[in-house]
Formats: C-alpha cells, structure tokens, sequence
C-alpha cells in the first residue's frame, strides 16, 4: 500500500513539475506577445498624432482660403453683389 502511495505522489509531482515548465513557457510567449502588441500600440499612436497634425495643417482656414483663390478663382463678393432675402 505505502509503495502505490509513494509512485502516485511521485506521478503528481512529476505531473506538477510538468505543469509548472509549461505555465512558465506559455508564459514567456504572452509576454513576447503583449510586448510587440504595445509596441505596435505605440507605432500606431505616433502614426495617428501625425496624422491629426496632418489634418489640422490641411484644414487650416488660411489654406483652405489661398486654394480657393488659386486654384478655383473664388473670392468674396463686393458689397453691391450681396443680395438680403427675406421671408
């Protein structure tokens, strides 16, 4: 009976050892994992920061009014070209 007892301690803490190496290596890979997915959060934020200063140089008022002018030949109309509707 004492040697059934001492093999099947023995299957558990082998068992156990087992268990312990592979939760280490799974996680050692999430680790890995999780450091490329903050780093390409990272690439991802910078990315998008000089995006939006992009967006703010393009949709600048004064931009927007110089190409009006070049490139489609608006301009604001003189006063006698204003015409009040009213209801």
């Amino acid at each position: 009976m004492s040697r059934l007892l001492l093999i099947v301690l023995l299957a558990c803490t082998v068992a156990s050892g087992i268990g312990v190496v592979y939760m280490r290596h799974m996680h050692r890979k999430l680790f890995v994992e999780l450091t490329r997915l903050q780093k390409t959060r990272d690439d991802l934020d910078i990315e998008f920061g000089r995006l939006q200063l992009e967006q703010a140089t393009w949709a600048e008022s004064n931009r927007v009014d110089q190409i009006a002018r070049e490139r489609l030949g608006m301009k604001f109309p003189e006063t006698a070209d204003i015409v009040v509707v009213r209801p």
